[in-house]
């Protein structure tokens, strides 16, 4: 294909909206009860290269009697683009929203009622602080009962400090510290509360000098605040996809005193009120280690402020049943009752929709998903004459999970309010769709209705597999973990060869790739090839043990697991073609992608990786999360770490660099010049080690992006030439 058919799919797979929260408003009529359903959406626009963001309304009628029986959904309202805005939240009585928005340079506080706009702050203007905190580490805007107040999150003023104008020259080329990838602009946050009648801002004192508040909400009483405060002594660290950093959970009244609610050396996040105020659930883990993990869902009474464990971490969850909790908790995941909590997460291949009671601390899916029926392959079919030469000993066992039986791949909770739950779809051949249904009571099924239908469905096959190591690879500190993958590939191959295979692989690494639309994928796929995405050990929805058997770890077993994975796909499906195997991935999946064409040089021919890690010797120092650098290679970290010989040596020695040489593939490098997690002076390493070998290589530089390379424009750069690559390659 020529590039503009190449950049024409790329624009079909990744312009379907996404829908990103909801809001459902209940009205009571003398014979029935309507449900006002309002959901905001996300969608990519390669003409404009930026994200359109708007909103569209679905009413729902119900019987008075029977509340939970949707009798008729009234057509949905047309869509309303939503420009600048920063927060939105709804007043618990009146329904009045508030937004902060972005106009020019400034930052707006709004607030409408059904008459129009009633008020309206010039928060820069106005000079308290600093910019309005927007993001979901620490980001919040939340009403108090009265509706007369605001309560928000913003960076502290540095024009309060005292000296007056010689001190601020004097400080103004003084290093302040951030919070590193994605959150640059954040370095001292203030919890603050806006009068709405007066219109006067006040920025809350009596937080503790070593915390930085953050995840603000109002106590039952509105005299005092909840919030999440993150320890920034001796430096800050990483906060992005990091839920091990040192925090606690505070409460802080009007007066200025503080007291902390959780216990010391622990990571809190996602602070959640009961709708009967007497309880407030968060999430709890454990400090540095792995930088993402299984966590705790933990319930605090109020009352008597003891605090117990709702959901427990789980270490080794049985196959087909709940395996713990990975994912944000929602804005609103209260059951009306306060007696029940809703929530999404990563469950193995998946990402699925749960329900927990609070009497027993039963776990139960609310997807449409029937139990998964497994078909092994034991042994496995003989290799392919190409792949006999690679490990021709060793054994495989494969389960192959069919998609054929299930609705939707993935479920994410947008919210649930009056027990009406909203939520988000999708699978590997199906963009997002908008769906809701009533929580049910105990004795009953669940009953989901879909309010906006995908604009279609794709001509794809996906399946599951669940993959068990060889004894040889097997981790001897925890013994007998399995991990999985997802194929996709097109149900009708272009011709009647066999279909090349790209090897997707997902960055954290304690992250996941569920069975959910991914636009890259179906990019692939639409383009004639097989897309596999493997969930190696120390992949979430797999348990703490297995996020655990990492450590110590990388470069070997999570690329021999890459490696095992591609295999099974081969073994299990004869249409894919051995010959033509790429790679492909960002972050820790870059390094993967860079370690398995030095590691196995003979068995993929194209590789393409954005921001890698190529030399962890070298990144020690310049991460913004140095931590997981010890602790990646199985050492412990504590601040005062100062690199020794063994440390580097380890790090060199489980480095992509070090096969570097033996690198036969052809090689494309994707750097962000702006990344504070991955140097890109990491693929810049790896680039000229190929340049002066003369292997063929590519490097596109993007001045203006980080880590995650996630600008529109960026995105459709590097799918494009991704694909070109690959054409060319394969």
């Amino acid at each position: 294909m020529e590039t503009g058919q190449i950049a024409g799919v790329y624009a079909e797979v990744s312009g379907f909206p996404t829908p990103v929260s909801a809001h459902v408003k209940v009205e009571e009529l003398p014979e029935y009860r309507v449900y006002s359903v309002t959901a905001d959406w996300s969608q990519s626009d390669l003409v404009r290269g930026s994200r359109l963001h708007y909103s569209q309304q679905w009413t729902l009628i119900a019987d008075t009697n029977n509340h939970k029986t949707v009798r008729t959904v009234l057509p949905p309202g047309p869509f309303t683009p939503v420009s600048g805005e920063l927060l939105r939240a709804f007043s618990p009585i009146r329904g009045l929203k508030a937004i902060v928005r972005e106009s020019g340079n400034q930052q707006l506080l709004e607030i409408w009622d059904c008459h129009g706009l009633r008020k309206c702050l010039n928060l820069t203007a106005l000079n308290i602080h600093g910019r309005v905190y927007d993001d979901a580490q620490f980001g919040s805007l939340s009403w108090s009962e009265c509706e007369d107040k605001l309560l928000y999150v913003a960076e502290k003023s540095r024009n309060s400090s005292a000296g007056g104008e010689s001190a601020c020259r004097e400080d103004r080329n003084v290093y302040c510290e951030d919070w590193g990838e994605a959150l640059t602009s954040k370095s001292v946050p203030v919890v603050c509360v806006v009068d709405l009648h007066s219109g006067v801002v006040d920025v809350l004192q009596g937080v503790p000098e070593d915390v930085s508040p953050g995840q603000a909400l109002w106590a039952p009483d509105y005299q005092s605040v909840f919030f999440v405060g993150w320890y920034h002594e001796p430096f800050r660290l990483g906060l992005k996809f990091c839920s091990n950093r040192s925090s606690s959970l505070f409460v802080l009244d009007m007066e200025g005193r503080c007291e902390r609610l959780s216990g010391a050396n622990l990571s809190v996040s996602c602070p959640r009120l009961s709708p009967d105020g007497s309880t407030l659930i968060f999430l709890q883990g454990r400090v540095f280690g792995p930088h993402h993990q299984c966590l705790s869902l933990q319930q605090l009474d109020l009352k008597s402020r003891k605090t117990s464990a709702l959901i427990d971490v789980l270490n080794r969850p049985q196959a087909g049943e709940f395996a713990g909790v990975y994912e944000t908790l929602s804005p609103c995941c209260w059951s009306a009752d306060s007696q029940r909590v809703v929530f999404s997460s990563a469950c193995r291949n998946w990402k699925d929709l749960f329900v927990v009671d609070r009497k027993s601390k039963k776990v139960l899916s609310l997807s449409d998903t029937p139990s998964l029926a497994s078909e092994s392959f034991l042994p496995p079919p003989p290799l392919p004459p190409p792949l006999s030469h690679l490990h021709q000993e060793q054994k495989t066992d494969v389960e192959d999970l069919s998609a054929a039986s299930r609705d939707c791949g993935s479920w994410k909770l947008l919210t649930i309010q009056r027990d009406l739950m909203v939520v988000c779809c999708s699978s590997p051949n199906t963009p997002p769709t908008l769906r809701v249904g009533f929580l049910p009571e105990k004795s009953e099924a669940m009953t989901w209705q879909t309010l906006q239908q995908p604009a279609m469905t794709f001509d794809f096959s996906w399946t599951s597999l669940d993959i068990k190591p060889p004894p040889e690879e097997d981790n001897t500190q925890y013994p007998g973990l399995d991990f999985g993958s997802v194929l996709v590939k097109p149900s009708r191959p272009f011709c009647d060869s066999r279909i090349p295979l790209v090897v997707f692989i997902h960055g954290g690494p304690h992250s996941q790739f569920p069975a959910e639309w991914n636009s890259t994928t179906a990019g692939l796929v639409k383009l004639g090839c097989a897309v596999l995405m493997v969930n190696y050990r120390g992949s979430t929805g797999f348990g703490q043990d297995s996020i655990l058997s990492l450590i110590g770890n990388i470069g070997s077993q999570d690329v021999k697991d890459v490696q095992r994975g591609v295999l099974a796909a081969l073994w299990s499906d004869e249409t894919l073609d051995p010959k033509r195997v790429a790679v492909i991935g960002g972050s820790h999946g870059g390094f993967l992608c860079c370690h398995l064409v030095g590691q196995y040089p003979d068995f993929y021919k194209a590789c393409a990786a954005r921001n890698p890690v190529i030399n962890a010797a070298t990144l020690l120092g310049t991460s913004d999360i140095v931590d997981w650098r010890y602790t990646s290679a199985g050492f412990q970290f504590s601040y005062d770490s100062v690199p020794t010989a063994e440390v580097l040596a380890a790090l060199l020695q489980k480095s992509p660099i070090t096969h570097a040489v033996q690198i036969k593939a052809a090689v494309l490098l994707m750097l962000g010049g702006k990344d504070r997690r991955v140097s890109p002076h990491q693929g810049l390493e790896l680039y000229k080690v190929l340049k002066t070998r003369a292997s063929p290589v590519r490097l596109l530089w993007f001045p203006e992006d980080g880590h995650s390379l996630s600008r529109v424009d960026t995105q459709a750069d590097c799918f494009v030439n991704t694909a070109l690559w690959l054409q060319q390659h394969l």
